[in-house]
């Protein structure tokens, strides 16, 4: 009987090639690079053939290696389709996402059992944290950020975001007798490593009036999901982003008591490192948040303000 390969060197084999790197095929098999080295170059010696040239920190698969890699790929892929059947859930795809702190806190975690549903069970990290963020040390799949902070892993726009003036219900209804500037207003400040949040001094100058000191008083929150449950408890007036105050909108929580809106000055970006791009889950997922990013900032509760009912006024 002909002895077999070592089946962990063969994996290693197989996770190297498919993607290019001994780095990548590590991060993927939970070993280090040097371990993925060492098992390939055993397999080398149990099958006398040499698998990849190596020169220059780059490695290339030979002849040899070009003829074993699609037979390998399609004998893995059936042991995890007998593993998954016999085993049920126990083999789940793995999937770590980051996003700003706001959007970990209600928006995207309300929403992520849609995934679910429509995409199956998985073993999800979501990770509310600011920028910048350890890709390769938190092995992160997937990071949603306000604006492309990382040119070394490729990074798309996927929508552009705008601030709108809100309020609960019962507060709206003073605007039709006072200037919004005398009602209490609500800040938000990402504080000084974040990027500029619009002021509430930037929005008067947009109307085309002059705010004075009232532009500076009220409440002050540095996220914008505090600013947020601030506005909806009725204690003023939030400049807050589309992609958030959408729901509430909808569900009458929260009113837009002017029509003015300032158009954020960057677009939301997703980043994908390259060794997870080629993954299905990753693949599924970014199409399913871009979709639900883009319903959210074109909501039709965004378009619709009380300032119709209000008496004629530029703010």
């Amino acid at each position: 009987m002909v002895a077999l390969p070592s089946l962990r060197g063969l994996q290693a084999f197989e996770a190297a090639a498919r993607t290019g790197s001994f780095a990548a095929a590590a991060e993927e098999l939970s070993v280090s690079a040097a371990a993925v080295s060492q098992l390939i170059r055993t397999v080398e010696e149990q099958v006398g053939r040499k698998l990849f040239h190596r020169a220059n920190r780059r490695v290339v698969l030979t002849e040899a290696g070009v003829e074993m890699l699609p037979r390998l790929t399609m004998a893995f892929q059936e042991i995890g389709s007998v593993a998954r059947d016999v085993g049920g859930d126990a083999f789940r795809p793995r999937l770590v996402i980051s996003v700003p702190p706001s959007m970990a806190l209600g928006w995207l975690s309300e929403r992520l059992a849609g995934f679910v549903a429509s995409h199956g069970a998985a073993d999800i990290s979501l990770r509310g944290e600011d920028d910048p963020v350890p890709f390769d040390r938190e092995l992160i799949d997937i990071r949603l950020s306000y604006g492309p902070h990382y040119r070394e892993h490729p990074t798309e726009e996927i929508v552009r975001d705008a601030v709108y003036p809100v309020c609960a219900p019962g507060l709206a209804g003073a605007i039709r007798s006072e200037s919004l500037a005398g009602l209490p207003l609500i800040h938000t400040d990402w504080g000084p490593t974040g990027a500029a949040f619009p002021s509430w001094r930037n929005w008067f100058e947009a109307a085309g009036i002059e705010p004075g000191r009232l532009a500076q008083r009220g409440l002050s929150a540095n996220s914008s999901r505090a600013a947020l449950d601030l506005a909806i408890s009725g204690l003023g007036v939030a400049l807050a982003q589309g992609i958030y105050c959408a729901p509430a909108l909808e569900d009458g929580r929260l009113v837009r008591p002017v029509g003015r809106a300032i158009t954020l000055r960057q677009s939301y970006c997703l980043t994908i490192p390259e060794r997870s791009a080629r993954r299905d889950v990753v693949a599924a997922f970014r199409e399913w948040l871009i979709r639900e990013c883009v319903r959210a900032v074109k909501s039709p509760a965004l378009t619709r303000s009380t300032a119709a009912k209000s008496a004629p006024s530029p703010i």
